[in-house]
């Protein structure tokens, strides 16, 4: 099963009990479709190189995952939806 790697900048303004369950709702969504998460870790909050809707700074999550290619597309469709989320990028690990 390949491996992906995420990268999401949660808005400063969501607290501690936000950012995780935006960070669950990425996780359920990769577990049932039959993939794992290797790896999640918070990076802290960090100053943006430019704004973002109005936002200086933003709250990093690296998460690394196993998952079917076939589940990138709605994971992306689902992270783009999600209010708390200003940006993200969600590229293949090459081993």
């Amino acid at each position: 099963m390949p491996e992906y790697e995420l990268v999401m900048v949660l808005s400063p303004e969501v607290d501690e009990d936000g950012a995780a369950q935006t960070v669950e709702q990425v996780k359920q969504f990769v577990t049932q479709g039959g993939g794992s998460v290797t790896q999640e870790e918070h990076l802290g909050k960090r100053k943006l190189a430019y704004q973002i809707n109005r936002f200086d700074e933003g709250n990093y999550f690296l998460t690394r995952m196993q998952m079917d290619a076939s589940m990138v597309k709605g994971l992306d469709d689902t992270i783009k939806i999600t209010e708390e989320v200003i940006r993200h990028i969600l590229v293949k690990v090459d081993r």
